[in-house]
């Protein structure tokens, strides 16, 4: 949970803006994205695969 305090003489606008840096770094907003439809469980297994597949090409071409 993303708590945030105004700080003394703080703009509202000021306020905004570190809450919504505080919530892109915490993950909610990712998380709300991944949770927003239902994922078969195969289909995130072929996520993941592609994610990994995807990854070590990368590593690769940086090797090589």
């Amino acid at each position: 949970m993303v708590k945030l305090r105004l700080r003394d003489n703080e703009s509202i606008q000021d306020a905004v803006r570190r809450f919504r840096k505080l919530v892109e770094h915490s993950g909610i907003k990712k998380e709300m994205r991944r949770r927003e439809f239902y994922e078969k469980p195969s289909e995130s297994k072929r996520r993941e695969r592609r994610r990994a597949r995807n990854r070590a090409r990368v590593n690769q071409m940086h090797l090589g």
